[in-house]
């Protein structure tokens, strides 16, 4: 018998001894608990989201503890020192511009429907223009062309008598016994106006506000018990948020019990791995934000642009969103500088998708990496299906989840499959002893 059938005939053996390796008992308690822990996420996750911000927070915040810490300031002093500053630094910004943008907020919803008026004055015949020449040329395709005949026509006979012999456009009426009269058809449809329909959009809004007042003020209340509630959550939060900071090493030991001691080097990559991903799409993102709304905030001012500390912080907000947040934050800025001028829009559009090239080619390669680069189409695809069963909050927190879910199936992969290439991850930091 060959070595090579003698290896295949030897059987495998699994420790079962305490301490051991992957034994039975490690891999059904596992089993078992992960199992359970699942059912408990699904079972309550309508309350879950104030936790998933909690870990989101603590994740962005953990460097700044970690750098008190080694300043010898004690921990738990270090987490308040960096909600202070945090929340402080957060607070002098929105005061310092609150009265601006409270000014340009009620500016522009006391202007909007005059800029509404003069965007579509100034841009709907254009439009419509367009539009009709598209119809007509449309029409031309379909229906060969025809002479046009008169509405009727008078003719002479033989007998020295006349005729007359109606033709397309006109309808005759009957007044009396011996009374006729021609009156021209009525046209089979309006034409199509953009004018006059962005006029009776306006009027049917102002009109459903007056007949719903009731049911506004109701929805006022629901909103004002809703932010009561945010509050709430936000404190609530925050304090879980500086429980796990303060905690971190115990969990992260608790973790690295669960595999037997052998898997831990794997596991430790695993983690490292995880943490360079979410730091791109969590950390890194947010200085993107920071960074797109300053550059949005200095070109919207350099063009002119009206209400342009309102619309570069729109730009900054939604630019958490990747890809459609950029277009859906480009809309409202184009659209107000056609109120003003057409190369102010023109200018103002070329400005952002400047902003974006830079971004793509050299804010993300350095701020956010490679080890955490996703495909725009698992991108796309991530905040579909988290709009669709999460919502709002499920298109924010899709990228990080796609992260993580490919952290996992990156690491499987090389660690399973190493025929598939090279791991390029460096490897990670030594784990040392938790501190007490």
């Amino acid at each position: 018998m060959s070595d090579t059938e003698e290896s295949l005939e030897e059987p495998v053996i699994i420790d079962d001894r305490p301490g051991g390796g992957w034994n039975r008992r490690r891999i059904v308690f596992l089993a078992v608990s992960t199992t359970l822990v699942l059912l408990l996420l699904l079972a309550t996750r309508e309350v879950l989201l104030p936790f998933v911000l909690a870990l989101i927070i603590a994740y962005v915040l953990t460097p700044l503890v970690a750098l008190c810490e080694r300043a010898r300031i004690p921990r738990s002093l270090s987490i308040v020192v960096v909600y202070v500053v945090t929340l402080g630094t957060i607070y002098l910004g929105a005061a310092a511009i609150a009265p601006r943008l409270y000014e340009e907020t009620a500016k522009l919803a006391r202007d909007a429907p005059a800029l509404a008026k003069d965007l579509n004055h100034k841009w709907a015949p254009r439009a419509e223009t367009w539009i009709r020449g598209l119809i007509s040329r449309a029409e031309q395709d379909e229906k060969p062309p025809t002479e046009k005949l008169p509405a009727f026509e008078v003719i002479k006979k033989g007998d020295d008598s006349f005729a007359i012999e109606l033709r397309a456009g006109v309808d005759v009426v009957q007044d009396g016994p011996k009374r006729w009269r021609i009156i021209p058809q009525p046209e089979e449809s309006p034409k199509f106006s953009v004018a006059e329909l962005a006029d009776e959009s306006m009027a049917g809004f102002v009109s459903y506000v007056k007949r719903n007042a009731v049911e506004l003020i109701k929805v006022g209340q629901a909103i004002v018990s809703r932010v009561a509630r945010g509050v709430f959550l936000f404190f609530l939060t925050l304090m879980v948020a500086a429980y796990l900071m303060h905690t971190r090493e115990s969990i992260i030991d608790f973790f690295r019990s669960l595999p037997p001691k052998h898997a831990q080097t794997s596991f430790d990559r695993l983690l490292f791995r995880i943490d360079r991903g979410l730091a791109g799409v969590v950390r890194g993102q947010l200085l993107i934000c920071l960074v797109n709304g300053v550059l949005s905030a200095i070109g919207f001012w350099m063009f002119g642009l009206k209400y342009w500390p309102i619309l570069a912080i729109v730009a900054a907000v939604m630019s958490i969103i990747p890809i459609f947040g950029s277009i859906l934050s480009t809309i409202p800025a184009v659209l107000i500088g056609l109120t003003q001028d057409f190369w102010i829009a023109l200018w103002v559009l070329l400005w952002i998708i400047g902003i974006h090239q830079v971004e793509a080619n050299l804010l993300n390669p350095k701020i956010i990496g490679t080890a955490a680069k996703i495909h725009p189409v698992l991108v796309v695809f991530a905040l579909i299906v988290g709009e669709h069963f999460f919502g709002l909050w499920g298109a924010l927190l899709a990228v990080p989840a796609l992260s993580l879910a490919q952290s996992f199936f990156q690491h499987y992969r090389f660690e399973l499959l190493p025929e598939s290439g090279p791991d390029s991850l460096p490897p990670p930091p030594v784990h040392g002893p938790s501190k007490a």
